[in-house]
């Protein structure tokens, strides 16, 4: 699905929502209102409930209670944490899946944007390092054109001297849209300008997450 949200959707938030698994409390009446048009990063420690919450938003998961509003009527893409790539598929052909008639030179811009060399470009994906793997699941989710963009961990795999151009090349094609990242990474943040919103900790059945 895609296409352009009107002035007059409404925001995306997340109100009083609860989510448990067996009798941990995850989330407990967490309230997250995204800001149109731009970054907003969640960022906590390892089981605060960062990626519940980007499924939440995805609608891959239901909270147990509360609401989740404003994505309805929304293009989303997502960022998971795994590639989910067609691993046959050369990394040209994973970009097209997304793409409806695109040439092959648009393709291949994308790709060398997010810095995929050219002789990866059609091998099998399966053949490709684990950072290479990581670009084209990258493009694969920001080449098309939805206005709603869930990222979980998304540079996960990244090496530190890549990822600066990676993320230059993830935040031009964010320009305008509403992206939500899941993150640990202060810097990550910052390089997107981020608005950040921390978590805490679950130590306990019903601690706020």
């Amino acid at each position: 699905m895609s296409g352009v949200v009107g002035a007059d959707a409404r925001p995306i938030r997340l109100r009083k929502v609860t989510r448990r698994y067996g009798d941990l409390v995850v989330l407990d009446r967490f309230d997250l209102e995204l800001d149109e048009g731009r970054v907003t990063a969640v960022m906590g420690a390892n089981g605060s409930g960062k990626t519940t919450i980007a499924r939440l938003v995805l609608g891959l998961d239901a909270p147990d209670g509360g609401t989740v509003d404003g994505v309805d009527g929304r293009s989303l893409a997502a960022i998971f944490q795994e590639n989910r790539l067609c691993e046959h598929l050369s990394a040209a052909d994973n970009v097209r899946l997304v793409l409806d008639h695109a040439d092959r030179d648009s393709v291949v811009r994308h790709l060398r944007g997010a810095g995929l060399p050219g002789d990866a470009l059609d091998r099998p994906v399966r053949t490709l390092s684990g950072g290479q793997r990581r670009r084209v699941a990258i493009v694969r989710a920001l080449a098309g054109d939805a206005d709603l963009v869930v990222m979980d961990e998304p540079f996960s795999g990244i090496d530190t001297r890549s990822k600066a151009r990676l993320i230059d090349y993830v935040r031009g094609r964010l320009e305008g849209r509403t992206a939500l990242l899941i993150t640990h990474d202060s810097k990550e943040a910052r390089r997107f300008g981020a608005r950040v919103v921390k978590l805490g900790r679950v130590t306990k059945p019903g601690r706020t997450a």
